[in-house]
């Protein structure tokens, strides 16, 4: 059985920090690409940063691009996305994604890349 687990969620300030963590079982990461969506109400999820098993190399969104680092440690299979900076509009539940082994991972931004997702945690940024 296959578990992804997303940690570290809560409510921080504009201007404040938190760090999610994505936990894994079930399964190895080292040969998977990893990836942290978002979704805020009434509102469709969205990409926030992923990093490929091969070259290590993140994506950010925009929206996100040089406040959030995506990292992993293949040797623990745990995942973490750092968020400084924070704004009101980064409030959403924030989910942890997981690809097939060996899969394509050229467009890391598309759900349908990903095949195991966590049930998310809770990011609120009061302004």
């Amino acid at each position: 059985q296959v578990y992804v687990v997303e940690s570290g969620g809560g409510l921080v300030q504009a201007g404040g920090s938190l760090r999610l963590s994505c936990a894994t079982s079930g399964l190895t990461i080292n040969s998977r690409g990893m990836g942290w969506f978002r979704q805020a109400p009434g509102k469709d999820r969205e990409f926030v940063a992923g990093i490929s098993s091969s070259t290590d190399s993140p994506v950010y969104a925009d929206s996100v691009k040089g406040r959030f680092t995506v990292s992993r440690d293949n040797a623990e299979n745990t995942g973490s996305l750092q968020m400084n900076s924070l704004k009101p509009e980064d409030t959403a539940l924030y989910y942890c994604a997981v690809t097939k082994r060996y899969a394509d991972y050229s467009v890391p931004a598309a759900l349908r890349t990903y095949t195991y997702w966590g049930p998310g945690t809770q990011v609120t940024v009061s302004s």
